[in-house]
């Protein structure tokens, strides 16, 4: 027989339930109101080189703060080029850039900005052949290092692909790249608009000549149809707890937070990684040159969800065969887009993976000491 709950159990779920209801219609009408919204990039940092709207941003790392063990050379971040850079550092104690800080890492960043009509003729070999390498030029100037570990996110790993394959003498210590597409037939409808549908870039360049970004956004959101209608099922279920609407405001603000796709290099990407899908079939030219994966032989690390919605584990899985590094390894992991950076999934296993993957090509630094 079924045990009868007793009128003191009834009673404190009755309390539970009338507490929790309370805190939805008070978190309800903060979030419907725009208010107490967590603050996100908080991690201090200073811009260090900028060339348009791009700067590189270094991450400030007190040897107080941060414990005395230090590792170079120094980390560079590449970030993708349609969102916002600050998932990498979203809040304080769920910030990836925070967890490489911790480790010993004298971290950069480098941050696209926002894209305007003096950006639209940028191609992707401008990012390549010139940002790229320019910034990575200034962090061995003011780190007085011979080279760099680099560190590629989503789009920002292709970026580093092509870098890395155009530039087989890079100075380059390590290659990491998350959440990166290399078969761009499995990247669902956002490119089988343009791979099979016969859809041209210019049709929706914005007047700026450059892909607005809520192109980008509906079109990640057609690839999972009813995620929204889950979402709000499932903040309806957790809107009493505070952590967690403060962890769901920032991480869907973030999802909804794109930037404009310069115009010219959405036009390369949709005819040489899309239409091509040369990252698979070795149809890469950047700057003229032709460009293969294999030719990049540094230490090498892919980063890939299985649960991944926004690139689908089918769109990374050829990576890892694809360069020709000796050294060479993938993490695949039972997680989604975001949580591969922020969450438990990220603080439990891919930052400490990746944090051990660098340290291990990397030189164990005397212990940095504050002037007095």
């Amino acid at each position: 027989m079924p045990t009868v709950p007793s009128p003191q159990t009834v009673l404190d779920r009755v309390r539970r339930d009338v507490e929790r209801n309370a805190l939805r219609a008070r978190n309800g009408i903060k979030l419907v109101a725009g208010v107490d919204r967590p603050g996100v990039g908080q991690t201090p940092k200073d811009v260090v080189w900028q060339r348009g709207r791009t700067q590189l941003w270094h991450y400030r790392n007190d040897p107080e703060t941060y414990g005395g063990v230090r590792y170079g050379p120094p980390l560079v971040i590449v970030f993708s080029l349609i969102s916002r850079s600050y998932i990498l550092d979203l809040t304080p104690g769920n910030s990836f850039v925070e967890q490489l800080l911790s480790a010993g890492f004298d971290v950069y960043l480098l941050d696209w900005g926002e894209p305007d009509e003096r950006d639209a003729g940028n191609r992707l070999e401008d990012y390549v052949d010139d940002y790229i390498p320019a910034g990575i030029d200034r962090v061995r100037e003011l780190s007085g290092a011979d080279e760099v570990n680099l560190f590629g996110y989503c789009f920002g790993g292709d970026l580093a692909l092509l870098y890395a394959a155009h530039h087989p003498d890079a100075p380059l210590r390590s290659l990491t790249v998350l959440a990166t597409p290399i078969d761009f037939r499995h990247m669902g409808p956002l490119a089988d608009v343009f791979r099979v549908g016969g859809l041209d870039v210019d049709t929706v360049l914005g007047a700026d000549g450059n892909v607005p970004p809520g192109i980008v956004v509906q079109g990640f959101k057609t690839l999972t149809p009813t995620a929204e209608v889950t979402r709000y099922v499932t903040l309806w279920e957790r809107l009493w707890n505070d952590e967690y609407v403060a962890s769901y405001q920032a991480m869907t603000g973030w999802s909804d937070d794109h930037v404009p796709f310069p115009g010219a290099a959405a036009e390369e990407t949709v005819r040489m990684l899309v239409r091509d899908n040369g990252m698979l079939t070795d149809r890469l030219v950047v700057g003229g040159d032709p460009v293969h994966l294999r030719d990049i032989t540094v230490p090498f690390l892919t980063v890939r969800a299985n649960r991944d919605h926004i690139v689908p584990p089918d769109a990374t899985a050829a990576l890892i065969d694809l360069v020709g590094s000796p050294d060479k390894h993938e993490l695949c992991l039972d997680a989604g887009h975001m949580g591969l950076v922020v969450g438990r999934t990220a603080a439990r296993t891919t930052v400490p993976t990746i944090i051990d993957f660098v340290r291990r090509r990397s030189d164990l630094l005397e212990p940095a000491r504050k002037e007095a």
